[in-house]
């Protein structure tokens, strides 16, 4: 073996090997203990109180558990009610189809399959965190384009390239048939907001990397605005950088740090018991179709805490 060649070798075992300690929670707790720091000195969400009305806004499922099983829990502890709205049924997670259809190109019905699995495990999973069957609801819009119909397709129908539907296909949807439009999205969520009237909402952010995320936010930020209402809004975020969140997989004793694109925002802190932790694992399990493929993300929410925030975007720096 050549000198440079030994070189090359040692170099890559030394920068797998820093990938392996860095992603280990003894060894973030060394080398990150301002972040867990900065967790700890956070503020404590408002606690849930009795006949208080919690919505969640989901825009794929899953998310509902990664940001919220503990509000959820929490809430009804405290004699809340909780409701979940998912504006997709996640059917556009090209790769997901692909181990689960065993087919290189997954054809539009195969997407469309997906969906309604995505659905039926989303409901597993609050049912596991006593969510009852009647507060559940999907709106079928599309996985992945929702950011178009807010910016593009406000009033012309978007047509998805994963199902090629142009209108909700989900029969148990609130309005099966609606135009894939942002005025069809507003329309329902408005329907939500009304059948709820919930005091406290639970949206993702605008920091959120995602732009299904990101569109979500947009379209119930702008309702609960015009309803002069947007004191009723809290934020996570999900997909919050590179990484995000660290170390991987399950590591129920390690604190959920601030996401790297949530550092500008004012946060606040939601402590589990471990009986609330494991209830979110068990739930998290009953989206099987993403765990297969992700389970080391989403097991990685699975913390002592989960973090909310009341700003919906980061303050302007004066110039």
């Amino acid at each position: 073996m050549s000198r440079r060649l030994r070189a090359a070798v040692l170099t890559a075992g030394l920068l797998l090997t820093a990938a392996f300690v860095i992603n280990t929670t003894g060894a973030l707790r060394l080398f990150y203990p301002r972040a867990a720091g900065a967790v700890a000195a956070l503020p404590a969400v408002a606690p849930y109180h009795a006949g208080e009305r919690v919505l969640i806004v989901a825009p794929h499922p899953d998310d509902e558990t990664l940001c919220c099983a503990g509000s959820v829990l929490q809430a009804q502890a405290a004699g809340a009610q909780v409701w979940v709205v998912w504006l997709t049924s996640g059917d556009g997670f090209e790769f997901d189809a692909v181990l689960l259809e065993h087919a290189p190109r997954p054809s539009s019905t195969q997407f469309a399959a997906l969906g309604a699995r995505r659905t039926r495990e989303a409901a597993r999973a609050m049912q596991v965190l006593n969510v009852p069957p009647d507060h559940l609801i999907f709106l079928g819009y599309p996985d992945g384009g929702l950011l178009h119909l807010f910016l593009e397709h406000y009033a012309q129908p978007y047509t998805s390239r994963y199902t090629r539907a142009a209108h909700v296909p989900y029969p148990q949807a609130l309005t099966p048939g609606a135009p894939y439009t942002g005025r069809s999205v507003e329309r329902d969520l408005a329907r939500v907001l009304d059948r709820v009237k919930p005091d406290r909402v639970l949206a993702p952010s605008v920091q959120d990397a995602h732009p299904d995320h990101r569109a979500a936010s947009y379209f119930v930020t702008r309702l609960l605005a015009a309803r002069g209402e947007e004191r009723r809004l809290r934020f996570w975020v999900v997909h919050g950088g590179l990484e995000y969140p660290l170390p991987k997989g399950l590591h129920p004793r390690f604190p959920l740090l601030i996401a790297p694109r949530g550092r500008s925002l004012a946060w606040e802190r939601l402590d589990l018991t471990p009986d609330q932790e494991d209830a979110k694992r068990r739930a998290l399990l009953e989206h099987r179709s993403q765990m297969d493929v992700l389970g080391r993300f989403l097991l990685a929410f699975v913390r002592e805490n989960e973090l909310l925030t009341p700003q919906v975007a980061p303050a302007r720096r004066k110039p």
